[in-house]
């Protein structure tokens, strides 16, 4: 249906009428600078995902794996935003940002570095960077949990093979572990492509895509756009828009995954 209503000019009611537009709405797409700019931050949240949040999230799964001491305190630390919705995790961290009470500020003010406070979600500057640290204290776990929830199935036999011919921890961990996870890895790219293309509620929680549209991401133009503008036809082409980057996206990543399979053949 989206793509349906990307030719026509609409205010989403039944009752009025639906204007024929043509390539209008896309001509409009492509020419829309706030558009650009939320599908930069889009970019930007999947290059951080991949490189970010994934690595520390593969690392995480293989230390809680561990039977070191602590691990079941750092697993119920870092399983702690998994139990929060991302309004309550936005809210959270609102208030952690806070200019005036938030916690941040209040920490650089203790330890004498108040020259560093500063209205960390207020600025153009540094609100996008504030919400991809929310962003990937929320996520981290979640690929954590699927790296070790992978590295409990890996035989134990294996590892105890590799100690017997005298490997080392990052030998065994990159001969050994790294190449069993490569399934885990997949499923993870793929779930943070998708995933950072279609982000939407804790931004509109946290700055609602402000100041001057810095935190713009496309599921919260569109939303914007298709409820709050009543331009349902504009807003159904950004969502069309998106379908067609998120598919293509995965379908390339699937390629590059099965190709890299092929060379180790």
């Amino acid at each position: 249906m989206s793509l349906f209503y990307s030719f026509f000019k609409w205010n989403g009611f039944f009752s009025s009428p639906m204007i024929p537009a043509g390539l209008s709405n896309w001509v409009s797409l492509f020419k829309d600078t706030i558009f650009w700019k939320a599908a930069e931050n889009n970019f930007l949240l999947v290059v951080i995902s991949i490189l970010i949040q994934i690595p520390i999230g593969l690392l995480l799964g293989v230390l809680v794996s561990t039977k070191l001491k602590g691990m079941k305190l750092i697993k119920l630390l870092y399983f702690l935003p998994m139990m929060l919705s991302a309004v309550g995790i936005g809210l959270l961290w609102e208030y952690i940002y806070d200019p005036n009470f938030g916690l941040i500020n209040a920490v650089l003010n203790f330890i004498g570095l108040g020259n560093l406070t500063h209205g960390w979600l207020g600025d153009p500057k540094t609100a996008i960077w504030s919400v991809f640290v929310v962003i990937c204290w929320e996520y981290i776990p979640f690929y954590m949990i699927i790296f070790a929830a992978a590295l409990s199935g890996i035989p134990k036999e294996l590892f105890e093979a590799a100690r017997i011919d005298g490997a080392t921890h990052s030998q065994t961990f990159f001969k050994v572990t790294l190449p069993l996870l490569t399934n885990a890895i997949r499923t993870s790219t793929i779930l943070a492509l998708i995933g950072s293309l279609q982000y939407f509620a804790l931004i509109y929680v946290m700055t609602d895509g402000g100041p001057t549209h810095s935190t713009e991401v496309m599921a919260l133009l569109m939303y914007k756009q298709a409820f709050r503008f009543f331009k349902t036809g504009y807003g159904s082409t950004i969502a069309v828009f998106m379908f067609v980057l998120s598919l293509s996206l995965t379908l390339v990543t699937l390629k590059l995954y099965r190709r890299g399979r092929e060379y180790e053949v």
